[in-house]
């Protein structure tokens, strides 16, 4: 957020009023399914409450559960109980939160939607809920959103399933798209109805492969390498990483990004419809046991080219966000959330949020996870058991809250659908595809 401090609006949005309806309205709840453990009451669910303006909605998974808090006072509102190592992806409704827990992707309510009303919107507040709605998958891996679908990836299987994303909760109109091999992989649904798709098996993947709506290719690369993670950048070009760069698909076009090592693995990137240049991560050892990185890399889209920038401490793949005008975020080991300009590869600020911290050997044990929303930056602090929020225009934490457990995912749900979107004709028609991957290093589970 550029144009207001977030903290100077914080109070005015933390306490939201219920109100009486400019016009008659009637909100629809149509995703208040069974709950699974709630400290809530667990009664029948209670009515929708109206409330002033949007509601930002947190999802932070524990051992043991995931806290639903309010964005703004980091009120707790629910503390779900569900076993096991649960992640989190945002659903692209604006109101869910997808987990990817035993059996698949469960669609988790955070409580807050809007509804709109001609050129307006209504909004409302319920208490969050775990429901009972679940995408089947053996291994569920990642979930894009882009463009108004959700692409959900069962790593066990090799399934793409596809959804609009303002139907997630009624799993209604899901489209299958069945790749040849079980494979670590990644599905990107495209604004012409075309669907990228990753390749390979559980010994090897290399290739990208993008499908029209029919399930013909368009265009594919195997120069991909132990290929892993997407992300969107302005005009819709789509960045796939590779251990020697990445592949950039645009305009009909694959394009390499060369690099200056032999070994560079860009695994994981952040992108934003903000700017054109992606932010990556950057690992050059391809023996290390846990390389602690201590460059990012910047790639740009118009051209494929990449600058690398140093920093002053190492980071994680959770380390890695994008500021509301398309800023470059890397929380470092040091405690400081590096803000750098895309354009320029430079650092323009270091702002304190937490104490030094190093990341442990397990991928899966917590560390500082970072999570842009509604003007925030949010930072998870599992040393404190707290959470943060930072104000970027200020340069300061603006918020924390104390969280009871030890925080490791974060989601987050506006609490305002998405803009409409008009897809090309045909594009829930993409016949069964041929696409597959796997991996199995630690940093290969990097999201």
């Amino acid at each position: 957020m550029s144009s207001r401090s977030r903290a100077a609006t914080a109070l005015a949005l933390a306490l939201p009023l219920a109100l009486v309806a400019a016009c008659a309205t009637e909100s629809e709840d149509p995703a208040s399914a069974g709950s699974a453990g709630s400290t809530a009451d667990e009664s029948a669910p209670a009515a929708p409450t109206e409330v002033q303006g949007r509601s930002p909605r947190l999802a932070v998974t524990y051992d043991g559960g995931i806290k639903v808090l309010d964005a703004q006072s980091f009120e707790e509102l629910a503390d779900l109980e569900l076993a096991g190592f649960n992640r989190l992806n945002a659903a692209g409704d604006g109101r869910h939160v997808l987990v990817s827990t035993t059996g698949g992707f469960q669609v988790l309510d955070t409580g807050t939607w809007g509804e709109g009303h001609g050129e307006h919107f209504h909004y409302f507040t319920a208490t969050p809920d775990l429901t009972d709605v679940t995408y089947a998958a053996q291994q569920p891996g990642h979930a894009v959103v882009h463009d108004g679908v959700t692409a959900l990836f069962d790593d066990g299987t090799g399934l793409v399933q596809l959804v609009e994303s303002a139907e997630i909760a009624h799993q209604e109109g899901v489209e299958d798209v069945q790749l040849p091999e079980a494979h670590h992989g990644v599905a990107v649904p495209l604004s012409d109805g075309s669907l990228l798709v990753t390749d390979g098996n559980e010994d090897e993947r290399s290739t990208v492969r993008v499908l029209d709506a029919d399930g013909e290719e368009i265009v594919a690369s195997d120069d991909c390498p132990g290929v892993h993670g997407e992300a969107v950048a302005e005009g819709e070009a789509v960045v796939v990483g590779c251990e020697d760069g990445a592949l950039i698909y645009a305009d009909g076009t694959i394009t390499k990004v060369e690099t200056p090592d032999d070994y560079s693995r860009i695994g994981n990137q952040a992108g934003t419809e903000a700017s054109p240049i992606m932010l990556g991560d950057y690992k050059t050892d391809p023996d290390a046991e846990l390389e602690r990185p201590t460059t990012v890399s910047l790639i740009d889209t118009r051209d494929a080219s990449l600058e690398l920038v140093e920093l002053p401490a190492s980071y994680t793949f959770r380390s890695l966000a994008r500021g509301d005008d398309g800023e470059a975020l890397v929380l470092t080991t040091d405690g400081d959330l590096q803000v750098i300009d895309p354009e320029t590869a430079e650092i323009t600020a270091s702002i304190p949020v937490l104490d030094e911290w190093e990341e442990p050997m397990e991928w899966q044990e917590p560390r500082p996870a970072v999570l842009t929303l509604d003007g925030s930056v949010y930072v998870t602090d599992p040393a404190n058991d707290a959470i943060h929020a930072v104000d970027l225009v200020e340069g300061e934490v603006w918020a924390t809250g104390e969280l009871g457990v030890t925080p490791n995912e974060i989601a987050g749900a506006l609490g305002e659908p998405e803009p409409e979107h008009d897809h090309a004709e045909g594009e829930d028609d993409h016949a069964e595809g041929e696409h597959a991957e796997d991996e199995h290093a630690d940093e290969d589970h990097d999201h």
